[in-house]
């Protein structure tokens, strides 16, 4: 029996790519019956991770058979995932219209890049092309240099399958409420734009412009990279003016950037150059341990592997091999289930 905060919800995940089996992934992780509707030909190889925690069958749902026994699954399901173009559920006869007939309560969760309707709706596109459009590639990267966005974090992931889980959510609990379940349209490009209130927000007061590497957040010396002496980096964040002040002080170089110097621009060329000069002179692991624990705040930028090795992460039991695989585990953390387990990866039940 499924442990954890979401225990007695069930879901039906239509077998998929990108952000939807992270989403439905996720919620098995916190205790919710996930059943994932492959194909009977699917390998559990790309993608394994996301597998974990659900109980796979095979269905061929292009056969009248297939479509009347996911159809049968609904009937007490509380919510569907589904990441297919928009129109190919409904060519399929498992559409909103034919799901929520059989189910009214049910939850039809829709997974996309750009969307069920809009320009770009039926095209191609993956987590750079959604990124991009939605405006937040345009200052990761350094000046003069091009956009490189982290791979899948901000666009599937947070703006995608993040979004998904709390409008399945919310539309479950307003359906256990009123008997009414509905149709959850989550497009990548949406949930990205939404994420990007603080940088709207700095924009807003003047803190942030369009030029890149001309506002603090993304120019300036002291919230930024640095290549150590092993040819690892450290990672800088100090923004507010007591953390500054702490690091140029653990730097010995509180005499020559005093905390008024901070937001002076004209200032920061000079005190770039000092910090990557200063940083030079050690590795990466010889600054963390020196610096980490202060509230300079410092970080070694780590590997994946790396992560999973650092004392913090141990401590708090971050990461976990399960069946050989490294992978984090679930979060966030509730105290009443302090403990939520790695579920494993099942094999596919053949179905027919």
């Amino acid at each position: 029996m499924n442990q954890g905060p979401l225990a007695g919800v069930r879901i039906i995940e239509v077998e998929g790519l990108g952000p939807a089996p992270f989403c439905g992934m996720l919620l098995a992780d916190l205790g919710a019956e996930v059943t994932l509707v492959g194909r009977p030909d699917t390998g559990a190889t790309f993608g394994r991770i996301f597998m974990r925690g659900k109980r796979r069958i095979a269905l061929d749902l292009k056969s009248d058979a297939g479509r009347e026994e996911l159809l049968g699954l609904l009937d007490a399901a509380d919510g569907l995932i589904e990441g297919m173009r928009p129109g190919k559920m409904e060519r399929m006869g498992l559409g909103p219209a034919e799901c929520l007939a059989r189910n009214p309560k049910l939850v039809y969760g829709r997974m996309t890049g750009w969307g069920q309707d809009g320009p770009l709706a039926h095209t191609a596109g993956h987590d750079i092309n959604y990124v991009s459009v939605a405006g937040a590639a345009w200052y990761a990267g350094a000046p003069g240099g091009p956009s490189l966005p982290p791979p899948t974090l901000v666009g599937d992931i947070g703006g995608g399958a993040l979004y998904l889980a709390v409008g399945i959510l919310a539309g479950i609990t307003h359906a256990r409420t009123t008997g009414q379940g509905q149709v959850v349209d989550a497009a990548v490009v949406d949930g990205v734009a939404h994420m990007q209130a603080l940088l709207h927000s700095l924009a807003g007061v003047g803190q942030l412009v369009e030029e890149r590497g001309a506002s603090w957040i993304d120019g300036s010396p002291w919230y930024g990279t640095y290549v150590c002496s092993d040819g690892k980096q450290v990672c800088v964040g100090t923004l507010e003016p007591q953390f500054f002040a702490e690091l140029t002080t653990r730097l010995g170089l509180a005499e020559r950037f005093p905390a008024e110097s901070q937001f002076d621009q004209a200032q920061w060329p000079h005190m770039r150059a000092a910090l990557a000069e200063k940083f030079g002179e050690r590795t990466s692991a010889e600054w963390a341990e020196t610096l980490e624990l202060t509230d300079a705040c410092v970080s070694a930028v780590l590997s994946l592997q790396e992560a999973a090795a650092h004392p913090h992460n141990v401590a708090r039991r971050t990461f976990e091999r399960v069946q050989g695989v490294l992978q984090a585990r679930p979060a966030p953390r509730f105290s009443l289930f302090p403990a939520l387990p790695v579920n494993e990866v099942s094999a596919i039940e053949e179905k027919g």
